[in-house]
């Protein structure tokens, strides 16, 4: 089944006369797992964003991004925030408490589930993870690359049903891009 579809996507930037992407068209199947690449400057973190359009930047669009069939614009609040998760390539963009336990918290109490059902996934994803020795961390403590895996850990909790990763291995140390690895393939094996 489709769980994102793009079609003939087209957008720019204000103010600017060479489109940052250009009929982009592609679709996603729910379980696939896609890899973006290009060089630096191609759009890449445009299309991303555009998929989260919480964080969609500011310009012209043409085309269409459907989700589950529906498009983006339509979609419900609650299903946008809750099933499309978003992992910045700069994890300083997405954190906003001041405790690790308290930001994989966050989303969770904010979308407003009940405080035992945010115990309980909060605590399975510093166990998926491997984040035990940070829990009770400041963040102001933590490295580049543990940010990044705590942005992708406050995604993970929310359980998405699509994962957009802006560059998630940057700053991330050997060891800890094999343990994300791990997750998103077991992630894909969920479909």
């Amino acid at each position: 089944m489709e769980l994102l579809k793009i079609e003939n996507l087209s957008f720019a930037y204000p103010k600017t006369e060479k489109k940052a992407l250009d009929d982009i068209s592609l679709t996603l199947d729910r379980g696939s797992f896609s890899l973006l690449c290009g060089q630096s400057g191609c759009g890449k973190s445009t299309l991303l964003r555009l998929i989260k359009r919480e964080l969609a930047p500011y310009g012209e669009k043409n085309g269409r991004i459907l989700y589950c069939g529906e498009p983006l614009e339509s979609l419900d609040v609650r299903i946008s925030a809750g099933e499309i998760g978003f992992v910045a390539q700069n994890p300083e963009e997405q954190i906003v408490t001041d405790k690790v336990w308290h930001e994989l918290a966050f989303g969770l109490e904010n979308a407003g589930c009940p405080p035992e059902e945010i115990h309980a996934r909060v605590a399975e994803t510093v166990e998926a993870l491997g984040l035990e020795s940070l829990c009770g961390q400041s963040i102001f403590s933590l490295s580049g690359g543990q940010k990044q895996l705590l942005a992708f850990a406050s995604v993970y909790a929310m359980g998405p049903k699509l994962y957009i990763l802006d560059e998630p291995t940057a700053n991330l140390d050997r060891e800890t891009i094999e343990r994300l690895h791990d997750q998103i393939a077991y992630l894909k094996s969920r479909g």
